[in-house]
């Protein structure tokens, strides 16, 4: 008898926490007076900044009767381009291999006038490549790193992307914009209405500094006899929803 009873509380006693638990949540997601209305409001703060960081990649392809030479050629030719970056200024902590690979080199098949092919391509060589990741922290002197690059014998060069180092502050100016406009708006809807703003019930944010494509609104050029480089503006954007509590 008592074990029947027990298996009979057992439901009551779990449907008693589930009502509970509900009631918590109700409670959670009513953070408002009964008489308020809730109101969500999407914002965008922006702002730009001249970069100070130039992300890019360098390296070399070099080639060789067997995959051997064409390793030891390209180890040479890389060692002569990673002494000339430090040299133009690059600290070893913004130099970092980023692919090496080593492929064959396939001739021509041979072929009779008819088109029948009468012998596969065959191996004629390797060819073998080490590229590097450089973050060039100096913009004004970064043709010259490119020109120094070449004249190392680099025979590959990628980018730039350019960048904030810190991009902290940008972003906070970006939140500060953004709040702005979201409070902005929540006045004109709340005086749209015949209400009034009480406070701001919840803030949540997305976005951020991702390093976009440069605007050339403001160029930094390098020194006329070197490779000419525009950086222009990157811009830092931070979206927010604001939920704000509106009364009469």
């Amino acid at each position: 008898m008592m074990n029947r009873l027990k298996f009979a509380l057992a439901p009551l006693a779990l449907a008693l926490s589930l009502s509970g638990t509900m009631a918590m949540a109700q409670a959670v997601q009513s953070p408002i007076a009964a008489t308020s209305a809730l109101l969500t409001v999407t914002a965008e703060g922006k702002t730009a900044r001249v970069p100070d960081l130039a992300v890019f990649n360098a390296g070399v392809t070099s080639q060789g009767q067997t995959a051997g030479a064409a390793l030891t050629a390209n180890s040479v030719d890389m060692n002569r381009v990673i002494a000339a970056l430090k040299k133009a200024g690059i600290a070893d902590k913004d130099i970092q291999t980023s692919q090496i690979s080593l492929n064959p080199i396939y001739g021509q098949p041979v072929t009779q006038p008819n088109g029948m092919v009468v012998q596969e391509p065959r191996i004629v060589g390797y060819q073998a490549t080490n590229t590097v990741s450089i973050r060039s922290r100096d913009i004004k002197n970064f043709g010259n790193v490119l020109d120094a690059l070449v004249a190392a014998g680099a025979n590959q060069v990628s980018g730039p992307s350019f960048q904030l180092a810190d991009p902290s502050s940008a972003n906070d100016e970006a939140r500060v914009s953004a709040i702005k406009t979201a409070r902005a708006r929540a006045d004109l809807y709340a005086r749209a209405a015949g209400l009034r703003v009480v406070r701001i019930v919840s803030i949540s944010e997305s976005g951020g500094y991702s390093s976009p494509q440069p605007m050339y609104t403001r160029a930094m050029k390098a020194e006329s006899d070197s490779t000419p480089i525009s950086a222009g503006e990157v811009e830092a954007s931070v979206s927010v929803v604001v939920q704000f509590e509106l009364a009469p």
